[in-house]
């Protein structure tokens, strides 16, 4: 089994089975996890003969292959990574002037919801990520950061829905936040999700199970079923009463308040109507706004609201008694829009 498939216990019995020692397990994980390192042979710390019984047991430990490795002015840094059956995923690492170092990550490949303003559906979906393929983005996504920085922050609101591959995700996260793995705050990990109820539940579940209490966010986009069904298919299976109820029961377990996602589009959802719908069906929840301008999409019709009138939604949204916030776009010329940079390779490619 690859590398980066093995959870700790695992990675213990495995090295058990080769007759090397369980402190082994603790040399590696620093290496990988700590230090950046990827290649046995560099493990300066194991004797030459165990390295080279690491390599020729599990081979590279890096499944992926960067495709595209794509900077943008304001620090964004996006990879297209090439899987082992050639299929391909994106994941971004984003920089602010606050020092925060956040990894973005996908969960699938392809994806099935068919949110008609987004790119990642657009080929359809193929196959949920493995553990391994999820840890390996935030690996490699804090291996782009100087060895003196590391990741402060994980959003996993790449391609896919996270609720659907949910075993493969909190695997994956349990490494990203152990002490001997990236250490990362579990406060500062968030998990997107469309809205899947029962994806919802079973989450407040695991993290009351766990105590790992990661931020849930909702990506509501509209302020009714009518407008949420035409944007967002996957509405008419379960409307946004009933992902509510399902927020609710994740905000009794967890205590840890939703974060509602609203991306902007002009002249579908970002009217002043729409603000104030928005504010009554949210008005008694313990939760936080967060408006997301659209980020363009050639294959697309739709536009990016004019920066006034995104604040004068977030302005009606604030005078109902709601708590927001506006993330501005970051990557643009990047292709910073989820699914966008594999689309547009693949086009370039012939695909």
């Amino acid at each position: 089994m690859p590398f980066l498939e093995l959870e700790k216990a695992q990675l213990q019995n495995e090295l058990a089975e080769l007759k090397l020692p369980s402190y082994r397990t603790g040399q590696l994980r620093r290496w990988v996890f700590a230090r950046k390192t990827f290649d046995f042979a560099l493990m300066t710390d194991l004797p030459k003969s165990v390295r080279q019984q690491l390599a020729a047991h599990f081979g590279s430990i890096l499944q992926t292959t960067t495709q595209v490795r794509d900077c943008a002015s304001d620090s964004t840094e996006k990879l297209l990574l090439a899987l082992p059956d050639g299929q391909q995923i994106e994941c971004v690492l984003l920089r602010d002037n606050r020092g925060h170092r956040t990894a973005c990550i996908s969960t699938q490949v392809g994806c099935a919801m068919g949110c008609v303003f987004c790119a990642s559906g657009l080929g359809g979906f193929v196959r949920n990520l493995s553990r391994g393929e999820i840890l390996e983005q935030i690996l490699l996504l804090n291996s782009l950061l100087p060895k003196d920085e590391r990741l402060t922050h994980l959003v996993v609101m790449g391609i896919g829905e996270p609720t659907l591959n949910l075993d493969a995700l909190l695997s994956a996260l349990d490494d990203a936040t152990a002490s001997d793995g990236l250490d990362l705050s579990v406060r500062r990990v968030t998990i997107s999700t469309v809205g899947i109820p029962n994806g919802i539940r079973s989450l407040a579940k695991s993290v009351a199970n766990t105590g790992k209490e990661y931020k849930l966010a909702v990506s509501l986009h509209a302020p009714n079923d009518e407008l949420r069904t035409k944007i967002m298919p996957q509405n008419r299976f379960a409307g946004i009463a009933e992902i509510l109820s399902a927020t609710d029961d994740y905000f009794a377990q967890t205590g840890r308040r939703v974060t509602f996602e609203y991306i902007l589009i002009d002249g579908v959802n970002d009217r002043q109507k729409h603000a104030r719908q928005l504010s009554a069906l949210l008005k008694n929840k313990t939760a936080v706004v967060n408006l997301i301008p659209f980020n363009p999409v050639l294959e697309l019709p739709f536009r990016t609201p004019p920066e006034p009138q995104v604040r004068r939604f977030a302005s009606l949204l604030e005078s109902g008694g709601l708590q927001v916030k506006v993330r501005f776009r970051k990557g643009d010329t990047i292709n910073a829009a989820c699914g966008q940079l594999r689309r547009n390779i693949n086009k370039i490619g012939g695909d």
